[in-house]
């Protein structure tokens, strides 16, 4: 079925509106992100995009959206006024955390900010056992003398965690009746439906997460949804979450924070496609807007996935050191280096980059709006790279003597050095740290970094692929098509899909399969309610796994469940499957070990067709430049002209050699002096370093 179909992508510096017509041509618009009120970007450049594209909204059938503002959120600690309620005797759960230290040797450790302070924590007496059995029934009195004060503290939302409630929900249910009664319009979050699973700190953290940004998020999509109303909008919106999947207005509102790392999951889904494109097997993918860089393994045709993440993270690499979230999520390291990402100097004299950034108020000091510290943008625009009579299509013109004044004033003269060499020195730096980001991500997982393809999209990526490709000795890059607003082409391309979870304890050499398979049905049934309005009568694939270990252990992998009914005689296939995965992970499994289940996933979701590979026969006619713009060379120590070549004047086939400039109205992309430039059969500028 054809469909008009429009994809919006709210990141920390731009908004990315992309137009897929129902001939699959697309069109495209980057605004500035307008961070006091996010829709008002967002209408503007739909807006905009349209009446270039000559279509009216009212015959729009699909809007995908995905946005940073959850995660932005929690970082920046602008929540609701969130409090927490937990059984009694464990209102600390969120200080005493993991009891432990997530770096042992540093006497200055910075443990992560609860979200919700310990005056905002609030206990009641009731008791459900590990199995669900009621120990002590719940005291309704106590609970009801909670609505005053939480009045008296003016609370926005609230977060109801009480323990084992996984195994058995009422109690949550009924303390939630009494709120909701007493206090009209309360944003309420139970542990027992965000995330019904073992270990009482990530639910208990997980829920609070969600209590904290459900007012800002219901209220933002309440916003898009009227303005898109009055405007003539009919069609269905969809929000991408942070597994890769689709979903609905209602499940994003009741469940935002699923959305945290929803605009980097679209990226990953982006770069899944253009491998099957052009054949690759081992794929990183690397997004780098205005604000965050995003890298990604992909292996097989299928990014990484877990169901643990940590935002806000104290220390950069370090687990443990953030706010853990039990969502499913496509895994993936996310640091602060982006086009925005300021540059300093620190006391030790050293070019320091990031996290901070400019974002798009008041942006990059070459923006003209405001800014005087230096970034990313501005030393690629000191080096040569950013043409600024040229960036955003020439709809938005750069100020070069800005970019050079701030150079000079925050990097050049601490230093002594030249405005391109501090250019080229804070250019360096970002490539450095997203390619040690790269590095370590790959050995947590067991994976060579330079066996990979890199995949680069995003406004900035282009600009950085070549040097990040070299300092990881990787030898192949591809930039796809309209790369500057790949995450939100990568939504076009996702399922609709939707995951469930419970925790239900169980020993393989005792399996229960008429339990398991009541608790199937119940998953299928609550994500059918989720997928089926946007299944539009498409096949559901279902997909179910376990999360298993030895008894003893402290930590799950995860492991294939057939989809059918199971039988007792299963426990060997369920055996056999967990040791495959294990032997896989560690190289070893433990003959005769009893093995135990603590959870169990399942997923639905609308078939995702991946594209076939595409071949095309090099062309003896050579790409031809539309100009020529002086590049800083750092190896010269001076400034050499290269030719810039029009992307949209490149046809597949084409071959040209580096250093080069190919630009487009999102981005720009350097092919370096080590790597040659060919156009593939899907319109992909794949990078081959030279032998």
């Amino acid at each position: 079925m054809t469909q008009t179909r429009l994809a919006v992508d709210i990141g920390g510096t731009f908004t990315d509106v992309v137009l897929e017509l129902a001939d699959r041509r697309l069109a495209t618009k980057k605004v500035l992100t307008t961070t006091r009120a996010p829709e008002e970007g967002v209408m503007r450049g739909m807006r905009e995009l349209l009446a270039e594209a000559g279509v009216a909204l009212s015959t729009v059938d699909v809007l995908v959206h995905g946005t940073t503002l959850a995660t932005n959120a929690i970082i920046e600690r602008k929540g609701a006024r969130t409090a927490l309620i937990a059984t009694e005797g464990f209102r600390d759960v969120l200080d005493i955390a993991y009891e432990s230290r997530y770096d042992q040797y540093d006497i200055f450790i910075e443990k992560p900010v609860a979200l919700v302070p310990r005056a905002r924590r609030f206990t009641v007496p009731e008791r459900v056992d590990v199995e669900g059995r009621v120990l002590l029934a719940l005291d309704e009195a106590a609970v009801a003398t909670l609505p005053a004060r939480l009045v008296a503290e003016g609370i926005e939302s609230v977060a109801i965690a009480l323990l084992h409630a996984y195994a058995n929900p009422d109690h949550e249910r009924r303390v939630r009746e009494i709120l909701a009664g007493a206090i009209p319009g309360l944003a309420i979050t139970l542990s027992s439906e965000v995330c019904p699973e073992v270990r009482e700190y990530e639910r208990t953290s997980t829920a609070v997460a969600n209590a904290y940004v459900q007012p800002l998020i219901a209220g933002y999509l309440g916003r898009l949804d009227q303005g898109l109303e009055a405007a003539g909008f009919r069609g269905t919106v969809y929000l991408m979450t942070s597994g890769g999947g689709l979903t609905s207005l209602e499940a994003a509102a009741r469940f935002p924070i699923r959305l945290v790392e929803s605009g980097p999951a679209g990226g990953a889904i982006l770069a899944t496609h253009v491998a099957a494109l052009a054949g690759e097997r081992k794929v990183l993918s690397f997004d780098m807007g205005g604000t965050t860089a995003k890298i990604c393994l992909i292996e097989n045709l299928r990014p990484e996935t877990s169901r643990a993440f940590e935002v806000d993270r104290a220390a950069r690499f370090l687990k443990g050191s953030g706010l853990p979230l039990r969502i499913p999520v496509i895994e993936m390291v996310e640091i602060g280096a982006g086009g925005g990402s300021i540059a300093t100097v620190d006391a030790m004299k050293r070019i320091v980059v990031g996290p901070g950034s400019a974002g798009s108020e008041p942006g990059p000091a070459c923006y003209g709006r405001g800014g005087e510290r230096p970034t990313v943008t501005d030393a690629d625009v000191m080096l040569g790279r950013i043409d600024p009579e040229r960036f955003a299509g020439g709809k938005m013109p750069l100020d070069a003597g800005k970019a050079a004044t701030a150079l000079a004033a925050h990097v050049g003269r601490p230093l002594g050095l030249s405005d391109p060499v501090a250019g080229f020195g804070v250019a360096e730096i970002v490539d450095e740290n997203m390619a040690n980001a790269a590095r370590v991500h790959a050995v947590e997982r067991g994976r060579v970094v330079a066996e990979a393809t890199l995949i680069a999209f995003g406004g900035a990526a282009p600009l950085h692929a070549s040097r990040l490709a070299e300092k990881l000795g990787i030898r192949r890059i591809i930039v796809p098509a309209n790369a500057g607003v790949g995450s939100a082409i990568g939504f076009l391309r996702a399922p609709v899909a939707y995951e469930v979870v419970r925790s239900r304890y169980m020993r393989l050499d005792a399996l229960d399969a008429a339990a398991a398979n009541a608790l199937f049905a119940a998953l299928a049934e609550e994500a059918r309610q989720v997928v089926e309005s946007g299944a539009r009568g498409q096949r559901l694939d279902e997909r179910r796994t376990a999360y298993m270990r030895y008894v003893g252990q402290g930590h799950e992998i995860v492991v294939p469940v057939p989809v059918r009914p199971l039988a007792a005689g299963d426990a060997g296939a369920l055996r056999t499957a967990f040791e495959r995965e294990y032997q896989a992970l560690f190289q070893r499994i433990i003959p005769e070990g009893a093995i135990e289940v603590l959870s169990w996933t399942l997923t639905l979701s609308t078939p995702n067709q991946l594209p076939r590979a595409l071949a095309v026969a090099a062309r003896r006619d050579g790409a031809r430049p539309i100009g020529r713009r002086a590049v800083f060379d750092a190896a010269a120590g001076s400034f050499a002209e290269v030719p810039v070549y029009g992307r949209a004047d490149l046809a597949p086939g084409q071959s040209l050699a580096g250093p080069a400039l190919i630009a487009e109205d999102e981005t720009t992309t350097f092919v370096s002096a080590r790597f040659d430039a060919r156009i593939d059969a899907a319109g992909s500028i794949v990078l081959e370093r030279r032998s």
